[in-house]
């Protein structure tokens, strides 16, 4: 072999290698996941993918969001893939021309209406004269009107109803609960119950014994996103599995969401406390979605010009498959 062809054979030995490279470096790079979450105990699973969905060749970029009604700004700029909010939220965000489908739960539960102890308020029709904070746009909000309607009780952010409803954030509830600025708190989990471990509330009640029933946390995915069939597949799998693992190894996410969603900013016993009141799941029915559209439109929350039927954009194809693939029931 002459220098002119060793020269050759190793040129191509190179490139052979190269375009090798290239191909192994093109079946490891993970397709990229914006997921928008909430700061509260019971979106622990949706938060804990960022940890294992590289297995399912995925990155999981995970933005926490104030309330769920902020994640809708970020969709239509088609800043966020997937999200985790309440139903009322992201029935509201279809409303308002998000471009969503919901594609599961990952929740029921996790509200309580919270009252200062020193008020000696026992049932929600003792809430005549008085103010309430709540966040706009939450679970919390549509199942406070619930019970207040169950009692007869009109309600307002404007003197003149039995009810006052102070609207604040739900960072800002607790603080406003303990400075005595309102008299109740219609609130989410961990903070409802971090309100009562420390003295300052005592629960009134779970608001769930109304029609609306409990509410389910809704999982929603952008139209573009629901689209790539092998990517939302292989993401639906992974919030399965991680669903699963918080559901069979409740230390372990007590763990994470003490320590990574909260950096220990909550107890074990207010996290213990919190889920006692919420659990986590994978399903949602199309039935649930219209309920609480229903409610949303009698009670005037989120302001629908024309209300999305639940039957048009409720697609829970990919959980089931996705179930079945992780032998889930």
């Amino acid at each position: 072999m002459n220098e002119t062809q060793r020269h050759s054979r190793l040129l191509l030995s190179f490139f052979f290698l190269l375009i090798l490279s290239i191909l192994n470096f093109d079946a490891k790079a993970q397709d990229l996941v914006r997921v928008g979450n909430l700061k509260f105990a019971h979106y622990g699973a949706v938060s804990y993918m960022s940890e294992i969905c590289g297995k399912y060749n995925l990155k999981v970029q995970e933005r926490v969001f104030a309330k769920g009604l902020d994640i809708v700004p970020a969709i239509i700029a088609g800043e966020i893939d997937v999200a985790a909010s309440a139903a009322d939220a992201a029935i509201a965000g279809r409303a308002g021309g998000a471009p969503i489908y919901a594609v599961a739960g990952f929740a029921k539960g996790g509200a309580r209406i919270v009252v200062r102890p020193d008020l000696k308020i026992t049932s929600v029709k003792d809430l005549k004269g008085k103010k309430v904070g709540v966040a706009r746009g939450g679970a919390q909000e549509l199942l406070l009107y619930a019970e207040l309607a169950k009692y007869n009780l009109t309600w307002s952010d404007q003197p003149g109803k039995d009810v006052r409803i102070v609207f604040m954030a739900f960072a800002d509830l607790n603080q406003a609960l303990q400075a005595k600025n309102i008299d109740a708190m219609s609130q989410s989990e961990p903070q409802s119950s971090q309100a009562i471990n420390k003295g300052y509330g005592v629960e009134l009640v779970k608001p769930y014994d109304t029609p609306m029933g409990e509410p389910i946390r809704t999982l929603v995915m952008t139209e573009k996103m629901y689209s790539k069939r092998a990517v939302a597949e292989r993401f639906m799998k992974c919030f399965v599995e991680a669903t699963k693992t918080f559901i069979e190894k409740p230390d372990l996410a007590q763990k994470f969401v003490i320590e990574k969603m909260f950096k220990g900013q909550i107890t074990p016993q207010d996290y213990k406390d919190a889920m006692g009141n919420a659990e986590f799941t994978y399903d949602l029915t199309v039935e649930h979605i219209q309920i609480t559209t229903d409610f949303m439109q009698k009670y005037g929350v989120g302001r629908m010009q024309k209300p999305p039927k639940a039957a048009d954009w409720v697609k829970l194809d990919l959980l089931s498959d996705a179930k079945k693939a992780l032998g889930v029931k």
